[in-house]
């Protein structure tokens, strides 16, 4: 899976946020242009941005500059002017607004994500959406490009957009933190020196968003080693529930069900019940045995033991570094569209006898999994943001064995961050390098 680059705490400014001075040959005259460049406001309590909407939808937005110039810095284009939300939303049907932090803002990720969260794909059409962009000082000003794209895409439902480089700034107020910035693996790093240096950065949003966020954010971490990436985050954040923190595996999910419908010849819409088991590596396990095909159990449909166990297993971990070979560089669309899909599985109530993956706390699991870790397991959901653990399912041996060997892995992964867990001196024993090609 891909990865964008992010910056370390030390990087971050005082405000985190853009000043006038780093913006160049840039129109400084808002009201003789109807599309101009953009600038985020730093963050106050009342402030609300505009997009590009009909004339009849809203009160008419005076420029921000018309209002006490001691108060509010420069404004450029049209998330800086100013108008109503409650006022509005007296006249439309729409929910109110809710903040979306994305860190990574400026990847490639991101870059297909964003426009599907501001267009209202993936909380719906009546769900007007604050993004809040993450980036790094080098970024920054790849992310101005970003948040320009958003502004000439005229989405009604997009209402403020505000970058920056300082977590503790963008995090404010979160209810979704997509965390997708991470570094990526470097020629001879060695697994636990990935982990260490992305636990660091992860340690350092848990702490932003739990002292800044909704006390109910929702948080999904991309960046990889993804699964001890979320634990390390949900650990450096006690104020938030354990339970909000998930580890993307929804990516694998979506490559097994591909390659059952391939093999059985049925699209894709006939297969469900599809887990991915443990740690997003090459130790995870596409779930076969619970799997369903046209609701019969796959093992009926597909009768090659030897394939499922065997070639279908190792497509669905080695999906990622085919891809790279074909294309020459890891997987973004793809990832952000099983975001998008990750997303809206919490959203929107699960499909009656169906359920999706999840890498999530597993703390009272009711599987035998060893506790305190962030491991993918199937999960169902109301439709409310939050999920609950599938009970009925079965296991035989070759899935234990299975299970245990990724289990054991994010054990020795939890031992080896100890440091920036809390839990005392980091001891680095991994069983093996068993990185996806997608994280180098």
């Amino acid at each position: 899976m891909a990865v964008a680059e992010i910056s370390s705490p030390s990087y971050t400014t005082k405000s985190g946020l853009l000043q006038s001075s780093q913006l160049s040959s840039l129109s400084t005259h808002l009201h003789n242009h109807r599309c101009c460049s953009f600038r985020p406001l730093p963050r106050t309590q009342y402030a609300k941005i505009s997009c590009s909407v009909a004339p009849n939808q809203v009160q008419t937005p005076l420029p921000v500059q018309a209002e006490d110039p001691k108060g509010k810095p420069e404004c450029y284009g049209v998330f800086c002017l100013t108008y109503d939300l409650k006022a509005e939303e007296e006249t439309k049907s729409w929910k109110k607004l809710i903040n979306v932090a994305v860190s990574g803002a400026a990847g490639m990720i991101a870059n297909h994500l964003l426009f599907k969260l501001a267009s209202g794909e993936v909380f719906g059409p009546d769900q007007p959406i604050a993004l809040k962009l993450l980036g790094s000082q080098r970024s920054l000003q790849a992310l101005e490009g970003v948040a320009m794209e958003l502004e000439d895409s005229l989405f009604p439902l997009l209402r403020e957009v505000s970058i920056g480089i300082d977590s503790y700034e963008v995090f404010q107020d979160a209810e979704w933190a997509l965390l997708i910035g991470a570094k990526p693996r470097g020629p001879g790093m060695e697994r636990a020196g990935l982990l260490d240096i992305n636990g660091q950065i992860f340690a350092e949003q848990g702490k932003a968003l739990n002292a800044v966020a909704s006390r109910n954010v929702k948080v999904i971490v991309v960046g990889n080693p993804c699964n001890t990436n979320a634990l390390i985050c949900l650990k450096n954040a006690p104020n938030i529930p354990a339970k909000n923190f998930h580890a993307l595996t929804r990516l694998d999910e979506n490559r097994a069900k591909c390659q059952l419908a391939l093999k059985a010849g049925v699209f894709y819409d006939k297969v469900s019940n599809v887990t991915i088991w443990g740690n997003h590596s090459t130790t995870q396990v596409p779930d076969f045995l619970n799997a369903r095909i046209n609701g019969l159990p796959v093992v009926e449909v597909i009768k090659d033991r030897k394939w499922l166990e065997e070639e279908f297993t190792e497509k669905v971990q080695k999906r990622g570094g085919v891809l790279i070979e074909k294309w020459g560089r890891s997987s973004a669309a793809s990832t952000a569209v099983s975001i998008v899909d990750a997303i809206k599985s919490l959203v929107t109530p699960t499909p009656e006898g169906d359920w999706f993956s999840s890498g999530v706390y597993t703390t009272g699991n009711p599987y035998g999994i060893a506790e305190d870790i962030v491991f993918s397991m199937p999960c169902r959901s109301k439709g409310d943001g939050d999920y609950e653990l599938v009970k009925d399912i079965k296991f035989d041996d070759y899935l234990w064995k299975r299970i245990a060997k990724s289990e054991a892995e994010l054990l020795a992964e939890k031992k080896c961050v100890a440091h920036l867990t809390g839990e005392g001196i980091a001891v680095c024993d991994l069983p093996g390098d068993t990185m996806l090609p997608g994280e180098m």
